[in-house]
């Protein structure tokens, strides 16, 4: 499954998730933020063209890391090879708003950092919300495996630089224009590159959500009863 598809567009934004990510923790939010929060959602919702691309291959233990086969790929470091532990077969994908998106919040930033605070914060939970109904399709093309959570690249010691040879494996540059900087950045910024590990036995719970990661004990979304969502 490849390039953009109607089924991940979005009608609306998860603002709940956007102000928490700005820093709120409940309560009344000023009547101010609020307006140009429907300024900002209207706008981006116009510019959001999720794309999305992944692939499926068969994964191998290997004296340096987790192998993908057919390919040079591997994944290195502790965090991914206990992630991946027990699925012979793993998803890579990658997700896309747009580039236009991109620029919106560049145009804010050059009119009002306030703005473009909000912007960008809605667009994070925007990228939230592309990648759960990408997995959702993945799922159900793949097929009724049991599934481990998305671990993205830069997560733990997943290492950052795998990226580039990430998109290639996928063809996501091609596919949906993801592209990468020399630093290793996304480009459109508001895109996710992440693997999910296929098994057919029951994967443990904590494979699947807060339990591996490596901030679970310091993270301010679990000290006030929520997650962050990956």
């Amino acid at each position: 499954m490849d390039g953009m598809n109607v089924s991940l567009r979005l009608e609306q934004l998860d603002r709940g998730e956007a102000f928490r990510y700005m820093g709120y923790k409940g309560g009344e939010i000023n009547g101010s933020i609020l307006k140009i929060a429907d300024e900002c959602e209207e706008a981006l919702l116009k510019t959001i063209r999720p794309g999305m691309v992944y692939r499926v291959f068969d994964t191998e233990v290997c004296e340096d890391g987790i192998g993908v086969k057919n390919t040079s790929l591997i994944f290195k470091g502790g965090d991914i090879a206990r992630h991946l532990s027990g699925c012979g077969r793993c998803v890579m994908m990658c997700v896309t708003l747009s580039g236009e998106t991109d620029r919106l919040i560049r145009f804010y930033e050059a009119e009002s950092m306030e703005k473009a605070l909000i912007a960008d914060a809605l667009a994070s939970a925007a990228v939230e919300q592309v990648c759960e109904k990408a997995e959702a399709l993945i799922r159900s093309e793949v097929g009724s495996y049991n599934y481990t959570w998305r671990f993205s690249p830069g997560y733990g010691d997943f290492p950052l630089d795998i990226q580039r040879d990430f998109l290639n494996v996928t063809d996501a540059q091609k596919r949906i224009g993801l592209n990468i900087t020399q630093s290793n950045i996304l480009i459109p910024r508001k895109s996710v590159t992440a693997v999910m590990g296929i098994s057919t036995e029951v994967i443990p719970k904590g494979r699947r959500g807060c339990g591996c990661c490596n901030l679970k004990d310091t993270c301010e979304y679990r000290r006030g009863g929520s997650h962050c969502g990956f």
